[in-house]
């Protein structure tokens, strides 16, 4: 069957006849007082920030800004206004559990995965109603893929919280995780998944990056305690030939590997298998710390969780908790002033959610970091170790409109930080308290 040229230019004519015009997009305009872009090394004053869709359009003077036609005007000119922050160490499925309660054990003994869940959907919300707009939720402690079914319904809009990058179940080793101490002739789960062996390790890597991983998670290190001459000991993991095929088939699939790296012979190995990130590192060298420049491997060093809930000091664990405290602090200094790559991460889950998580931002500060940086540390060089440079991170045109707002200066006083009455997540108001 043939159709007529003039019968086919009807039907096109037709169509662009009943053609929609697309759905504008709505528009925000943000009057800000004071701006830390998340970028630049100075405030601005007086900045209007116009939010089109889930991007910001423009930033620019008040004085020389028109205001849009139509748009929903939000004066944030009494406040200071940053970038989303991001976290990048938590885990949203624990709850800094309670030994009196269980410990650690009980999440996997006894709570259903879709409680976990429940708690971790709560935990997402947390974060974001602190001002932090993306997290990398760096592994499920035994709670499988469930991270990246929570990622999924927060880019669904079923729930609230921050933008995810998710690290799945995490790897270690025979005899190097948790759950522990049981009867040997008992299968116990585990709270990451064990390898030993090379093949068994990219294979690891490979389902876990099949079923959703942004990034892997690898445990270098497990256990630590206090060595006969007074030293920090990590009992290491993973060998280098292990960890340098997961990094080789993380890498050859655009993504980047974690290694959680107490000190010692783990966090060498961490280096020499070429991990991308370093977490922890409660005791690095000067020669590991000239490696991680030489190499650009970031650190997340997670200060404040080594400063609380210390056993009591006349234990074995008490000596281990004020020994990891004490070496924390002067590799932190040490890795500082040097110019390693230093990102912000809280190891929330690891302390409750209920801790304030802007406590990071104190520690790195009483350490010597500027509240500028540390502000950096949380923003656009987050953004740079999550591949996103330019879409988070920072308020500048282009980016996701992750937005947040408070009053004071957090460069004059980092705990301002703590009390964040306004928050936009991807051009939308979260919250606003702001009076």
């Amino acid at each position: 069957m043939k159709i007529s040229r003039s019968v086919l230019l009807l039907c096109l004519t037709l169509g662009f006849a009943f053609a929609k015009e697309p759905t504008p997009q709505p528009v925000t305009v943000i009057r800000a007082g004071t701006l830390i872009d998340g970028k630049s090394d100075t405030p601005r004053r007086d900045q209007v920030i116009i939010v089109r869709g889930n991007r910001i359009e423009s930033v620019s003077d008040a004085a020389s800004t028109k205001i849009p036609s139509g748009a929903t005007v939000i004066d944030l000119s009494h406040e200071t206004v940053l970038p989303g922050l991001i976290d990048s160490h938590t885990h949203i499925f624990l709850q800094g559990e309670d030994p009196a309660k269980g410990g650690y054990d009980v999440n996997i003994l006894k709570y259903p995965l879709a409680f976990r869940a429940a708690r971790a959907t709560v935990a997402a919300r947390r974060a974001l109603e602190q001002g932090f707009t993306t997290l990398r939720d760096v592994e499920t402690e035994g709670a499988g893929y469930g991270d990246v079914g929570i990622k999924q319904a927060i880019e669904g809009g079923y729930v609230p919280g921050p933008r995810m990058f998710v690290a799945t179940r995490a790897i270690s080793t025979t005899g190097g995780y948790n759950l522990e101490d049981y009867a040997p002739e008992l299968d116990m789960p585990k709270g990451a998944q064990l390898i030993d062996g090379p093949v068994e390790a990219r294979k690891a890597a490979r389902e876990q990056l099949s079923h959703g991983a942004d990034w892997i998670k690898v445990y270098m290190t497990h256990r630590s305690w206090v060595g006969k001459n007074g030293e920090l000991v990590s009992q290491p993991t993973l060998t280098v030939e292990e960890l340098k095929a997961i990094v080789d088939e993380t890498h050859g699939w655009g993504r980047k590997v974690a290694c959680h790296a107490y000190s010692g012979i783990g966090l060498q190995r961490a280096l020499d298998g070429g991990c991308d990130s370093i977490e922890h590192g409660l005791e690095i060298t000067d020669a590991q710390i000239a490696q991680m420049v030489r190499q650009g491997t970031w650190y997340c060093p997670t200060l404040s969780p080594y400063y609380i809930d210390w056993a009591p000091a006349d234990t074995p664990v008490g000596q281990r908790d004020r020994k990891r405290a004490a070496v924390h602090g002067p590799s932190f200094q040490k890795a500082l002033k040097a110019g390693v790559k230093i990102v912000y991460g809280t190891d929330m889950g690891g302390i409750p959610w209920t801790e304030p998580m802007a406590q990071e931002f104190s520690r790195m500060v009483d350490f010597g970091m500027s509240p500028m940086d540390a502000i950096k540390s949380a923003t656009s060089r987050a953004a740079v170790m999550l591949d996103m440079e330019g879409q988070i991170g920072v308020v500048a045109p282009g980016a996701f409109a992750d937005i947040i707002a408070m009053d004071g200066d957090p460069l004059r006083d980092i705990k301002v930080l703590g009390t964040v009455p306004f928050v936009m997540k991807d051009g939308k108001v979260f919250k606003n308290e702001v009076r």
